[in-house]
């Protein structure tokens, strides 16, 4: 296992094997493709790599369902330029520290890329959102009680989701609506009182990932989007109880419509 001891001598490492597998000198963009949005990687043009993750420096096989467990270098068709596709995403709660967390998108700024988009599957506040309905990311609220960013680094968050790549995806669909992100630990769901006090301090989206990756991003240097795809309404919204099962069901229904709305987006980058 790689020591993560030295965060960027670790995401150094893990670029290197990236980018030789590719026979390329440097990528330009990443993605994080979280549950649901899978697909878009098939539609962004010719696969030149693809490297199980378990097999690059630092990262690990997924431990959630609908993760992807490779590394992907594609050209992307429309621009020519490389995008590393990090389908391995390490979430906070499996334990493994906020320095596995953060190694993809240090990884990905390694590599040479100077743009990140993250996905993610959530629960949705708004009950306009169906499922199967995909947001932007305006800003975030970090629930977790931790940060990647360590020592005396005051990184700034001001603008945090690029305007300019949030106006570019609305050039591709004027329908798509913004929404703040709140991220809990998880594994667990959220509690319907834990959602309210979600919306009550600005949330309209809830889930387990992107935030911290977010701040390591901006640390990074990488300038990044955010783009939800609501699964479920969260808990106390929707009457029924919450299941991984309709996470994944939702993802599915939904996966042809985002993964090429993500796969547009991503080719006007």
């Amino acid at each position: 296992m790689t020591d993560l001891s030295d965060p960027t001598a670790a995401a150094q490492a893990a670029a290197t094997t990236i980018n030789s597998a590719a026979g390329i000198e440097s990528h330009d963009i990443a993605l994080v493709l979280g549950s649901g949005w899978g697909g878009a990687a098939e539609l962004l043009g010719e696969t030149i790599s693809e490297v199980p993750a378990a097999e690059v420096p630092g990262f690990h096989a997924p431990a959630v369902a609908g993760h992807v467990p490779t590394l992907r270098t594609v050209r992307i068709a429309s621009s020519g330029k490389h995008a590393l596709v990090l389908g391995s995403r390490t979430h906070y709660y499996e334990g493994k520290g906020v320095r596995a967390v953060a190694h993809g998108v240090r990884t990905a700024a390694a590599a040479g890329c100077t743009s990140l988009v993250l996905t993610n599957g959530c629960g949705g506040l708004n009950r306009n959102w169906a499922p199967g309905t995909p947001v932007l990311i305006s800003d975030h609220i970090n629930l977790t009680g931790t940060s990647p960013i360590e020592g005396a680094n005051f990184v700034d968050l001001t603008d945090l989701y690029s305007p300019r790549m949030r106006a570019i995806a609305k050039e591709i669909d004027p329908t798509l609506d913004e929404g703040v992100y709140a991220q809990f630990r998880g594994p667990h769901y959220e509690t319907p009182a834990e959602v309210r006090m979600a919306g009550i301090l600005g949330a309209d989206l809830v889930g387990m990932s992107t935030t911290l990756e977010a701040i390591a991003a901006r640390q990074a240097g990488l300038e990044l989007m955010g783009i939800s795809l609501v699964t479920n309404l969260a808990a106390g919204i929707q009457e029924t109880p919450l299941s991984h099962a309709e996470v994944i069901e939702a993802g599915a229904a939904a996966a042809p419509r985002i993964s090429q709305l993500l796969a547009d987006i991503v080719g006007k980058l």
